[in-house]
């Protein structure tokens, strides 16, 4: 399975890229990423692509730390609802456990787990790694956000006991111990940030525990990541289809293969491209059009079809009416019962009539 991960974690790439000498969209095509995760920070992009995309800047500039220069500009701000909910904590160990709990929302493969041992807080990141050779950059990225989001928390006066990495040593590691402020210990059995267990109740001064109680419910809320492959494809369709960027190539760049592996992975799952893209379309069209001033034009455009006349003929397809028709309130007597809402729902749960059972599914996935 593809895991994702929110394209604001290069929210500072082409800064960082451009600091060190090299061109931002060259690197990005080089890792099969579209230019548009740059802009649009919300967008869900294949995490490996990430990891490739950081290893391949690191080696093109000739910088061992690449990822920790990325790390030095990234904080709560680029971790959207997960961070406001980690800012309004109360103390540091609260922040860390909120941190812990819903990062997952942030990166389906990246996990926090804290262990507390004769004084000493240690703070393990794992990520679930499917290719050794990218792995120093994500590493030394992802623990030096940790860092600066911890420091960022209690003021620039903390400092860890030590930082520990799994991999070898740079050939220079004065940038490492300048950026943690304490030693650095590579070839460790884990990585992992150690503070002292006092640090854990210090008090995170711009804290509001009232609102990080009702933020904290409204992640719990939204906290379901779709797991299968057709509902993946359904997430970046909808989130593409929103922005006018939405084709299948675009839709393989985000997961980092390529069109067929797509099309073979929704025919396991009983479904098709095509009839995802329609029930996303019927989903947005009818909220597009509610608009009357809204060109036509500009919605055909939006939604992907080639012409106005082509979005015309699918909309008389789906609806059996014009979209001048559905404006103006004259619509087959099936529908004027079902509110807009309503028959996408019924358009989304249509596209799906074909999976398979739940068990053979899951069997199928565990034979691959």
């Amino acid at each position: 399975m593809v895991d994702l991960i929110r394209s604001a974690t290069l929210a500072h790439f082409a800064e960082v890229a451009r600091s060190v000498g090299i061109e931002p969209a060259k690197m990005l095509r080089r890792a099969r990423l579209p230019l548009a995760c740059l802009s649009d920070q919300n967008m869900r992009i294949a995490v490996e692509s990430v990891r490739r995309l950081l290893e391949a800047s690191a080696t093109a500039a000739g910088v061992e730390d690449f990822g920790l220069r990325m790390a030095e500009r990234g904080g709560l701000a680029n971790m959207g609802t997960v961070g406001l909910v980690v800012r309004e904590q109360a103390t540091l160990g609260a922040a860390i456990e909120a941190l812990a709990r819903f990062i997952h929302i942030q990166s389906d493969a990246m996990r926090v787990e804290i262990e507390r041992r004769d004084g000493v807080i240690t703070i393990d990141m794992l990520l679930r790694i499917r290719h050794q050779r990218a792995k120093r950059q994500s590493i030394e990225y992802a623990v030096g956000r940790l860092h600066a989001i911890i420091r960022s928390l209690l003021g620039g006066d903390w400092r860890p006991l030590e930082v520990h990495f799994v991999h070898s040593p740079p050939r220079n590691r004065r940038h490492h111990r300048y950026f943690f402020g304490c030693d650095v210990i590579f070839d460790s059995d884990r990585d992992a940030i150690l503070c002292a267990a006092s640090d854990m109740s210090r008090p995170i001064p711009t804290a509001e525990p009232l609102i990080a109680s009702y933020l904290r419910s409204r992640v719990e809320a939204i906290d379901v990541r779709p797991k299968a492959w057709d509902d993946k494809v359904g997430e970046l369709v909808h989130s593409l289809l929103s922005n006018g960027l939405c084709t299948i190539e675009r839709v393989a760049e985000c997961l980092a293969c390529d069109r067929r592996t797509i099309h073979r992975h929704l025919l396991d799952c009983g479904t098709s491209y095509s009839a995802i893209l329609d029930a996303q379309r019927t989903d947005l069209v009818l909220r597009l059009i509610e608009d009357g001033n809204r060109p036509l034009a500009g919605i055909a455009e939006l939604l992907g079809f080639s012409a106005q006349s082509a979005m015309a003929r699918w909309f008389r397809g789906r609806f059996g009416c014009s979209v001048s028709q559905w404006r103006n309130g004259i619509r087959p007597k099936a529908l004027t019962t079902l509110s807009s809402r309503g028959v996408a729902s019924k358009s989304r749960s249509t596209s799906k009539t074909k999976r398979p059972p739940v068990s053979v599914r899951r069997s199928n996935r565990l034979g691959r």
